[in-house]
């Protein structure tokens, strides 16, 4: 079974920057020219996350407000006390997002609804060039 991988960068402002990554997956499934299959999005590191949603300003806020409550950027985390820096939320956050998503290839176009959209979130305390491997499988 044919294998199409490839990696982009972008450049992230840190502190829960939600960015959608729709359109480079989508120009990376088409350079695969493969038709039917699965669609895997990885972003490398471990305070960053991949997910879906309707990217609009209002959902953005909600998910921000939502892992604030689960994982405060100002809580007490062991993570900051072994290794004496702020980012253990962040490594909590990617965690619970986790730092990838598979989504189905049918006839040459990625299997997303249509409000739906890939995010890359960042996750840390920092802006940061990140890496992402859209990796493609399929016919």
């Amino acid at each position: 079974m044919p294998v199409f991988q490839k990696t982009f960068q972008i450049s992230t402002k840190g502190h829960c920057d939600v960015i959608d990554i729709t359109a480079p997956v989508e120009r990376i499934v088409g350079e695969s020219r493969l038709r039917h299959g699965i669609v895997n999005v990885s972003g490398s590191g471990s305070t960053l996350g991949v997910t879906t949603l309707e990217y609009e300003p209002g959902c953005v806020a909600d998910l921000r407000r939502a892992l604030d409550a689960v994982a405060p950027p100002t809580s007490d985390y062991a993570h900051n006390a072994r290794w004496g820096d702020n980012n253990g939320y962040s490594h909590l956050r990617s965690a619970l997002v986790g730092t990838s998503k598979s989504f189905p290839l049918a006839g040459g176009q990625l299997g997303l609804g249509t409000w739906q959209q890939i995010v890359f979130c960042d996750f840390d305390e920092r802006a940061r060039r990140r890496e992402v491997t859209v990796t493609v499988v399929g016919e």
